[in-house]
């Protein structure tokens, strides 16, 4: 990684309701920790499953929406969520499609990295809970699903 893209990472990090972040890519790794009267340390999160040369493990304390279903496919990281490997291209998954675990079922774009985001578990897809396009969060449900 360049200076500027430690320093970007820096503030975007700083801009997030996140107090810890771990990201690894070939022998480069950097950690970020923050904390404050108002936030504690978080309980370490599993890593998080990605098939990419880059590996993220990001620790925070995020509510999952009112309205989410019971199961779900989340969000392991901050950035930005894409259905289909190139713009045009069909989706990795449909509503309706049953998965196993380790399919990608979508890519996070995070500080210019292509992330795939892998099924944890079998299941089938039921509901479709982002856009293309759309920003996510740490822990933000992306995918309702039924488990095999």
């Amino acid at each position: 990684m360049k200076k500027e893209d430690i320093k970007e990472l820096i503030e975007f990090f700083n801009d997030m309701e996140m107090n810890h972040i771990k990201i690894k890519s070939g022998d480069f790794e950097v950690e970020l920790e923050k904390f404050s009267d108002y936030c504690a340390p978080a309980k370490p999160a599993a890593q998080a499953p990605a098939p990419a040369p880059v590996n993220v493990v990001v620790n925070s304390e995020v509510k999952p929406a009112a309205n989410s279903p019971k199961d779900s496919i989340k969000s392991p990281m901050v950035g930005t969520f894409y259905a289909a490997p190139s713009p045009g291209a069909a989706p990795f998954v449909k509503v309706g499609q049953r998965v196993r675990k380790g399919d990608v079922v979508g890519i996070i774009e995070a500080m210019k990295i292509m992330n795939e985001i892998e099924a944890e578990f079998d299941c089938q897809i039921t509901e479709m809970l982002v856009s293309d396009g759309q920003p996510v969060e740490f822990g933000l449900p992306l995918f309702g699903v039924e488990k095999n």
